[in-house]
């Protein structure tokens, strides 16, 4: 199978060396002007793995879609629209397997990346692939789980079929409005977990996840999926990567934001928890935990009297 990952980040260099590895042809295109990609076409490493010759490095998009029978989309999701459109531009793109391999809410609309991607390009084949899983444990042979997720079962089974390995564990997403929407707020979570850690409040991180998945799963129900799906892997199943690794951007964004440190990293939750308040909105649904990672990030608000006030001054019924 020929598989192009678009976007030459830590995830995306990753799934492409995880293709490669797994016996596919694979082809990683970046801009020219990416950092990551002069990197990689000077040594062909970054600061996680090297990737073998195997794979193809370009910087002409045309190049990468031609190529391509299922092509992997793994960039900030605040440019997907902008990008969609840029590859809508490219002959044949419409008869592409696309999946989108990031976790994020259109920031200015609320829309899931599969809506946007679709508003972009009419009738995509498109899937999403989310769930646990750090660069660093898988480079060393630490397996995980997965899940692939479209709107159409039987593209969710071929992908499946196609990236499936001892590496990694595929299940089967059939909600996808309910695992988009988690796997997107979990980085959220993640925020207030980080910022949690760096208050010494460690120990709060139980309460944040108990009610944490609760908020989010009437969100889910309101806006038409199973509530249920944010206790599985797009969301729940991704705490342990998200609220507790030292990998996780989100986590360390949320720790160094408290402790007043620069941090230059993609923490995806920021823009996602804009997205989440005009969610909660539209529904008429209550997110308090997300609500109080907004007050802080985007509106200045003190963290400590913010978070105490959530977590420890409230009396209320489970």
């Amino acid at each position: 199978m020929k598989i192009s990952v678009l976007g030459c980040g830590r995830w995306g260099s990753f799934l492409a060396w995880y293709s490669d590895h797994i016996g596919h042809e694979v082809k990683l295109y970046g801009r020219e002007t990416s950092k990551h990609m002069q990197k990689f076409l000077k040594d062909r490493r970054n600061e996680f793995l090297i990737l073998p010759e195997t794979i193809d490095l370009t910087t002409n998009l045309n190049e990468a879609i031609n190529f391509a029978d299922v092509i992997i989309i793994s960039i900030n999701s605040q440019q997907l629209r902008s990008f969609a459109r840029q590859l809508n531009e490219i002959d044949g793109v419409k008869e592409k397997k696309f999946i989108l391999c990031m976790k994020g809410l259109e920031s200015n609309s609320g829309k899931r990346l599969t809506t946007v991607f679709n508003e972009e390009i009419q009738n995509a084949k498109v899937a999403v692939w989310i769930g646990p899983g750090h660069v660093q444990d898988f480079l060393c042979g630490i397996p995980n789980c997965m899940l692939m997720a479209s709107a159409d079962e039987n593209l969710t089974k071929e992908l499946v079929e196609i990236f499936k390995s001892s590496l990694i564990r595929f299940y089967y997403g059939s909600d996808l409005i309910g695992s988009e929407i988690g796997a997107a707020a979990k980085n959220v979570i993640g925020l207030a977990a980080g910022m949690l850690d760096g208050l010494k409040y460690s120990s709060i991180k139980g309460a944040l996840m108990a009610r944490g998945t609760a908020e989010l799963s009437r969100l889910v129900e309101a806006l038409g999926g199973n509530k249920m799906t944010i206790y599985g892997l797009s969301h729940l199943g991704d705490y342990e990567a998200t609220l507790f690794s030292a990998h996780s951007n989100n986590r360390r964004f949320g720790e160094d934001f408290v402790l007043k440190l620069p941090f230059e990293k993609l923490a995806e939750g920021v823009e996602t928890v804009s997205a989440l308040m005009k969610l909660s909105e539209s529904v008429n649904v209550e997110l308090p935990i997300c609500k109080t990672v907004n007050e802080i990030i985007h509106n200045q608000k003190d963290p400590k009297d913010q978070l105490s006030n959530l977590f420890l001054r409230s009396t209320k019924e489970e």
